[in-house]
């Protein structure tokens, strides 16, 4: 990135000051309680003690939303993330921020080019030192997020730089590098459920000889034992050509009926993820044509229904039920447009302009927290102020976050219903009879995978 200049990195903010604890308790609460309605943490004792130099080593399954996974999951210090370097150059005062919160820039040959990378020597150097003096950074060696739940290639950067740590304190400071995994039950949709694992804690002191003498080797050992647990932590399918039909299975009844057969509840994606992992594995093994599957989905993707419809069998009166349902709560779902609308268009308008949907979800929480709800929190608290009262004001801004949950979810309402409507339309027209014949027979044959 030809605009930055790598001295700022020095701008890194090491303490761990009251006002970071207080917008690391506003995220949490909008993260995990409203974004998410449920984020779970696994092996949260495998982090070693405050003070211990540690790397954690992630997946990098959803861009923004991984950091925040292990940002909120780690109370006791502050956490040094590596993250792309375009975000660095969006203006200098969001520079500061980002600098300020503990990120730092990664630059890649694809995006900065090959003059970009020099700068990757700052990033590289102010790690091995925090790093050394016993702090925590983040990397993420797949160097950019995926757009499935699959593991990609790691980059060596982030041995290189643990073991040049080491030796940057000759050889005499352990250094720790802790695997990590993050999972989701969607990619982006709010009320969905977030997922972060921590594995067994790797210590690179045994290496230490090994490097001295072959230094790439030593790289190579350490990538496999941690490349290893990760893929054992998280739902890698490697099968990527036949993802789509995969996806589907394992979320849809024989997905869901397998957890169930294992005594696993499959509305708890801690639980989800690890029969999710065995049937998806059984299914490698099964090695089954995917056909009907692809066949079924298509069909369901021409006719816009979705596969819970074939269940529901709905009818008129559902429909008549669901539609009274949207007229009684259409005044309030009117008077929540303030500010929903603003905090689902704008996200989504950057989206778009990007190009990449899997920053969805990070746009949608990023620029919420950061600006549009205090911005709108304040509006708010002003107008009602003066046309009510202080503590009407107080109560109407600090609803903001859970009225836009209830608009979110009238839409959920409404865009079901529409779905719903369209299963019966079709069913009339003897369009779903083939598809529901289909249907059974493709579970009936992974079923019993």
């Amino acid at each position: 990135m030809r605009k930055f200049k790598a001295h700022f990195c020095h701008m890194v903010e090491e303490k761990i000051t009251r006002p970071y604890l207080v917008l690391k308790e506003y995220i949490r609460f909008l993260v995990n309680k409203i974004y998410y309605k449920k984020a779970y943490v696994a092996d949260s004792g495998n982090v070693p003690p405050e003070g211990t130099p540690m790397l954690i080593v992630s997946d990098h399954q959803n861009s923004l939303m991984d950091a925040l996974g292990i940002l909120l999951s780690i109370n006791d210090r502050k956490v040094h993330f590596i993250a792309r370097a375009d975000v660095f150059n969006i203006h200098p005062l969001a520079t500061r921020f980002l600098y300020w919160i503990g990120l730092l820039p990664a630059f890649r040959l694809a995006f900065e080019g090959e003059e970009g990378l020099s700068n990757n020597d700052e990033t590289f150097r102010v790690s091995e030192q925090n790093l050394l003096d016993g702090r925590t950074v983040v990397i993420y060696p797949e160097a950019g997020h995926q757009d499935k739940h699959w593991l990609g290639r790691f980059s060596y950067g982030y041995t290189r730089m643990a073991f040049q740590a080491a030796e940057l304190g000759n050889f005499e400071t352990d250094i720790v590098i802790l695997p990590a995994c993050n999972h989701y039950s969607e990619y982006c949709a709010l009320r969905s459920q977030g997922y972060t694992r921590y594995g067994t804690p790797i210590h690179l002191q045994p290496f230490y000889e090994l490097y001295k003498e072959k230094p790439r080797t030593a790289q190579r050992e350490v990538n496999a034992l941690v490349r290893e647990q990760i893929k054992n932590m998280m739902l890698n399918v490697e099968d990527v050509g036949n993802y789509r039909a995969i996806d589907y299975l394992r979320e849809s009844v024989p997905g869901r009926d397998a957890a169930r057969k294992a005594g696993l509840d499959p509305d708890n994606l801690e639980q989800k993820l690890q029969s999710d992992k065995d049937f998806v594995r059984r299914l490698d093994e099964a090695a089954l044509p995917y056909d009907d599957v692809n066949s079924l989905l298509d069909g369901m993707e021409k006719l816009e229904v979705r596969d819970e419809d074939f269940d529901r069998k709905p009818s008129m009166t559902e429909i008549v039920l669901r539609c009274v349902c949207l007229l009684l709560f259409l005044p309030a779902a009117f008077l929540a447009a303030w500010p929903s609308l603003l905090c689902w268009i704008i996200p989504e308008y950057f989206t778009r302009k990007v190009g990449d949907k899997m920053l969805r979800a990070s746009f949608l929480v990023a620029l919420n927290v950061l600006f549009i709800l205090p911005i709108c929190g304040l509006i708010t608290l002003i107008a009602t102020w003066i046309r009510k009262n202080f503590l009407s004001a107080i109560i109407y801004a600090s609803l903001l976050p859970f009225i836009c949950c209830f608009e979110w979810y009238y839409w959920k309402l409404l865009k079901s219903t529409v779905s719903v409507i369209k299963y019966y339309r079709a069913e009339k027209a003897g369009q779903i009879a083939p598809l529901k014949e289909l249907r059974r027979k493709v579970h009936s044959v992974f079923s019993q995978i």
